[in-house]
């Protein structure tokens, strides 16, 4: 047996070797990874990658176009072509067809003795558990968020009351003006309580965390309706609102904080953006609505234009630069209500009413 036929055994039998480790490796790794050439066959895959695109041993010497599960993967071929085009490494994050999170890295398989490169090696790493913290962060993120700026708008109406009603007695002091001032300092008493309970249901929040489930409980939508009368008294006395209800349902699974915040904000802004010459009319309803228990407030203000419906909801939106306000209530609202996993629509005629529907999911 001649040299040459020696080496080429020996060499042989190294490839025979590489391959068996190869094999062994793509067998035993955890990672799904596929190795495709440069005409965009497949040519093998590790178990793992079978999971999560079904792929089987029929797939192999096919053409990717060919097999449905990696074509599903949008810009696939596109990437692989510019990988073995620039022989630049690849990563992005891809979501396979049974809904897991992966970061695929796609790497140019380089032939060193030719400097060609015969295809690319695909490696995808779950990131599932990661993503789905990330959602979570997020989520918490909004939720705190929302919490800061209801802190901000709950208190403010309180306070402006102290404001107001300080003012008027500095004005009535003589005399003669005793009776008013003792119906001011009993306006005072009452808004300063409000303010109190506001802050203390504020305090517990803060001490459990802002995560609208935690904080659900079965609550009464009648009592929660009084309490927001309650505080804003002053203004309904002034305005003369008349006030009605429809009451349907009763008790709803909610956080109790966050449904007097909607509650106070839509009937505040009854008030605010009421018509001149005109007494606020304002009827609240409650009713089932499929997998959602509907609240509705009605008004017959001055309405809102067909285009400014959806700006309305936007952080410090504020329609009515004239009229005092932070733009802040409605963007609370939404917040409040998509974080539950509701949602909130309005109907509206200029001059003539407006409807908030919140759609709150039952608990």
């Amino acid at each position: 047996m001649s040299e040459k036929v020696e080496v080429e055994k020996k060499a042989i039998k190294k490839l025979v070797e590489l391959n068996e480790e190869l094999e062994n490796y793509f067998r035993n790794t955890i990672i799904p990874q596929l190795f495709v050439d440069a005409d965009m066959i497949l040519r093998k895959f590790s178990p793992p990658a079978n999971t999560h695109f079904k792929l089987a041993k029929e797939h192999i010497g096919k053409s990717i176009y060919n097999i449905p599960a990696l074509t599903q993967l949008n810009g696939l071929v596109e990437v692989i072509k510019e990988v073995i085009t620039t022989n630049i490494d690849y990563e992005d994050e891809i979501q396979t067809p049974d809904k897991r999170w992966f970061q695929m890295n796609i790497l140019p398989y380089i032939i060193k003795k030719e400097n060609i490169t015969n295809g690319v090696v695909i490696t995808f790493v779950d990131i599932t558990g990661r993503i789905n913290d990330k959602k979570i962060i997020e989520k918490i993120n909004g939720e705190h968020e929302t919490f800061i700026y209801s802190v901000s708008h709950d208190l403010n109406g309180p306070i402006s009351n102290l404001i107001a009603l300080v003012d008027l007695i500095d004005r009535s002091k003589t005399d003669e003006n005793k009776d008013d001032t003792k119906k001011y300092l009993k306006m005072i008493k009452e808004s300063a309580h409000s303010l109190k309970d506001i802050i203390s249901e504020l305090t517990h929040i803060a001490k459990i965390g802002t995560d609208a489930s935690d904080l659900a409980d079965k609550v009464n939508i009648e009592k929660i309706l009084e309490d927001v009368k309650l505080t804003l008294k002053n203004q309904i006395y002034q305005s003369h609102a008349k006030i009605t209800t429809n009451i349907l349902v009763p008790e709803i699974q909610f956080s109790k904080k966050n449904l007097r915040s909607i509650l106070y904000n839509l009937i505040f802004n009854s008030i605010k953006f009421s018509k001149d010459d005109t007494t606020p009319e304002i009827f609240i309803k409650t009713e089932e609505a499929g997998e959602f228990t509907l609240i509705s407030v009605t008004d017959n203000g001055v309405g809102i234009e067909p285009e400014k419906k959806e700006e309305i909801f936007s952080k410090f939106s504020r329609l009515k630069p004239h009229i005092e306000g932070t733009g802040l209530g409605l963007f609370i609202i939404s917040k409040m209500v998509s974080n539950q996993g509701g949602k909130i629509e309005v109907e509206s005629e200029v001059d003539s009413f407006t409807t908030f529907n919140i759609y709150l999911k039952h608990g």
